[in-house]
């Protein structure tokens, strides 16, 4: 059975009663392994947060057969494993135990890897970092970046001694409130230890910092850094606008093509181009429109937002620093709409209803469980996503001479074909109000 892009068991291993479990949320606590693993069997050992973001673990039964049991259990459910909302992706290990408990951000280093939860990117200067850090030795360089997990620092000590005092000191503190921008209410640290040994800063900048070199290269953006950032109205950092929309989609339950993020995003304005593409283990796409003002619409209006009932394909939205992609290839991951090439964007008028909206062939918008005809799937036609199915947001809709905000009556054919076995919403039904409560999973229903 597959729940999303990737499957959810793999069977060309040999059983163990170490099971791996993939995609768990950040930061998974033993408690929660053990609670999703108990029913199966005795626990007799975990390895939690281990890989590049810290969302697998290792799981050891007392028995064989208890991890079997647990492996065949969730292959054959149409409920898959889940941790805190997030689909567990699970498959037996290469290892027959686990030998050390200590994940690689435990073990000591010179090099700490700080993670300032509750900040973004430029609220925490590296100056306030050094000055916090340097209280415990000598620093040697400073590396800032953004991942998935948040903000993120890599600082270098003299030797793991240093390191780890720091580390015992800071670990879970929060920087002095003195040394925050006003709109910052508080951030807290959450320091591991690196595998890295010597940091490699190739310039100083207000994103790296090499105390050591006093010869470095100096980066323009070292001196921009230091201007203060715009804020808005309500007093936060206000984010640099864009054209262009960075899309992060999760809890990844159906397929997302092109197609797919072009009906729903082409409701607000016309779309240049769309790429897809994975990073830290999500899936993510950068959507082009022709200005920043409807490139702001759609970033208001979508944001937080489900392609599917159920809470899933959630979007979550920002602006890129991207202002033209190169998008070269034409598939379903990449797509640039201004080359007037009507067999690349495979539009038609539905067949049997005059004058209706244009609809997309999607062979991909069914769920990915087993067991569905795709033949089938493919031949469903897909007509442009209906934007009034937004549970407590202002309708918008597209029209050739319509500004992108400026609503008006929207029309009355479904947003996506619905996977084998359920069935569009009716036009009778309100738009902010789902039949019946809760709709199958799969119904394509776009709500918070």
């Amino acid at each position: 059975m597959s729940t999303s892009g990737q499957p959810q068991f793999r069977y060309t291993q040999t059983p163990s009663k170490v099971l791996h479990l993939r995609n768990l949320p950040w930061e998974c606590t033993e408690e929660e392994l053990v609670e999703l693993c108990k029913p199966f069997g005795k626990i007799v050992n975990t390895k939690c947060n281990v890989g590049a973001n810290r969302n697998q673990a290792f799981v050891e039964f007392l028995d064989l057969n208890q991890a079997i049991s647990m492996v065949s259990y969730y292959a054959s459910s149409s409920e898959p494993a889940q941790v805190r909302g997030k689909t567990v992706y699970i498959q037996y290990s290469n290892r027959h135990e686990i030998v050390n408990n200590k994940s690689p951000g435990d073990v000591p280093g010179n090099v700490l890897l700080v993670t300032i939860e509750g900040v973004e990117a430029g609220d925490v200067s590296i100056d306030v970092i050094h000055l916090v850090f340097s209280a415990f030795g000598f620093v040697h360089k400073i590396a800032t970046f953004e991942k998935a997990a948040g903000f993120q620092a890599l600082i270098q000590f003299t030797d793991a001694e240093t390191a780890s005092s720091a580390r015992n000191a800071l670990d879970g503190r929060s920087i002095p409130r003195y040394l925050l921008p006003d709109h910052v209410g508080s951030c807290h640290l959450r320091i591991s230890y690196s595998a890295h040994t010597d940091l490699n800063i190739k310039f100083q900048s207000h994103r790296s910092r090499d105390y050591t070199n006093p010869y470095l290269p100096v980066n323009p953006t070292a001196i921009e850094g230091i201007a203060q950032p715009a804020l808005g109205p309500d007093g936060k950092k206000k984010e640099p606008e864009s054209n262009v929309l960075l899309a992060s989609i999760e809890n990844m339950q159906y397929a997302v093509t092109v197609d797919v993020l072009h009906t729903v995003f082409s409701a607000f304005g016309t779309v240049q181009k769309i790429a897809i593409f994975e990073k830290n283990g999500g899936m993510q796409a950068l959507i082009q429109y022709p200005d920043v003002t409807t490139a702001a619409v759609a970033k208001e209006a979508l944001e937080g937002h489900c392609i599917y009932d159920g809470g899933y394909c959630k979007l979550h939205l920002s602006y890129s620093r991207h202002t033209d992609l190169n998008v070269k290839a034409h598939s379903d991951r990449s797509r640039d709409y201004t080359i007037p090439d009507s067999g690349l964007l495979a539009v038609q008028q539905a067949p049997g209803l005059p004058g209706a909206t244009t609809v997309w062939q999607n062979p991909q918008a069914a769920p990915l469980y087993t067991g569905h005809d795709a033949a089938a799937a493919a031949a469903v036609q897909v007509p442009s996503w209906d934007p009034t199915m937004q549970a407590g947001r202002s309708t918008f809709a597209s029209a050739a001479s319509t500004f992108p905000s400026q609503p008006f009556a929207s029309s009355s054919i479904s947003a996506y074909p619905a996977p084998p076995g359920s069935s569009p919403l009716t036009p009778a039904v309100q738009p902010n109000v789902r039949p019946g409560g809760a709709s199958p999973p799969g119904r394509p229903y776009f709500g918070q």
